[in-house]
C-alpha cells in the first residue's frame, strides 16, 4: 500500500500530511473533535452493527451476512495492531509516543458503521442508511485529524484497508441476504 510505504521511508506524501495536519489541528474546539473522534470507539461503533447484525438474521433467516461482518470487525485489529507497531509512527501531538499508523478508530467506524449499512440495505431499500454510515465514518476521520490524534495518512490508510473487508460483507450480504419467493 502507497500510504504504509511512504511512512516506513519517510517519502513525500509526508511533507504534505503533516502540514495539512499543521493548518487544521484545534481549528475547531476539542469538546466537538474529540466527540467526533468517539464515534470510533469500540463501545459506540460495534453495537451499531451488532444491532444491524441482529437485524439481518430476523429478517433473512441466514447467518452467513451478520457472521461475514462479525469476521470483518474481528480483523480489524488483526490487521491494524501488526502495522501499527511495524511502522512505529509518532502522533501529531506526540511525537515521543509510537504507533499512530493507521488509524484504529477510523477503521473501526468504517467496518462497523458501512458493514451496518450493508447489512440493512437489502430491507430498507433507501439510500439513507449509507449516507448515514458514511457520514458517521466521515465524521469520525475528521474529528481525528481536527483533535491531532491521529495524521491525515493515517485515517486514509485505515480507510483504504477496510475496503477489502467491506467488499467481503457486501458480497455476503448480496449472497446470503433475504430470500427470494421461489
Amino acid at each position: 500500500m502507497l500510504t504504509t510505504w511512504q511512512v516506513l521511508v519517510s517519502g513525500p506524501l509526508l511533507g504534505p500530511d503533516e502540514a495539512l495536519s499543521r493548518a487544521v489541528v484545534r481549528s475547531v474546539p476539542d469538546a466537538v473533535t474529540e466527540r467526533l473522534a468517539d464515534l470510533g470507539n469500540v463501545p459506540v461503533a460495534v453495537p451499531v452493527l451488532a444491532l444491524a447484525m441482529a437485524y439481518s438474521v430476523r429478517r433473512s433467516g441466514r447467518w452467513a451476512p451478520a457472521l461475514t461482518a462479525a469476521l470483518a470487525m474481528a480483523l480489524v485489529p488483526a490487521l491494524v495492531v501488526p502495522l501499527k507497531q511495524w511502522t512505529a509512527r509518532p502522533g501529531p501531538l506526540e511525537p515521543w509516543a509510537a504507533g499512530y499508523y493507521p488509524s484504529g478508530h477510523t477503521a473501526t467506524a468504517a467496518v462497523a458503521y458501512l458493514g451496518a449499512a450493508l447489512l440493512v440495505r437489502p430491507y430498507v431499500r433507501r439510500p439513507w442508511p449509507t449516507a448515514v454510515a458514511l457520514a458517521l465514518t466521515g465524521a469520525t476521520a475528521v474529528g481525528l485529524v481536527l483533535r491531532g490524534f491521529h495524521w491525515p495518512l493515517d485515517v486514509l490508510a485505515s480507510a483504504l484497508l477496510c475496503v477489502p473487508l467491506l467488499l467481503a460483507v457486501d458480497r455476503g450480504a448480496r449472497r446470503y441476504g433475504p430470500r427470494t419467493p421461489s
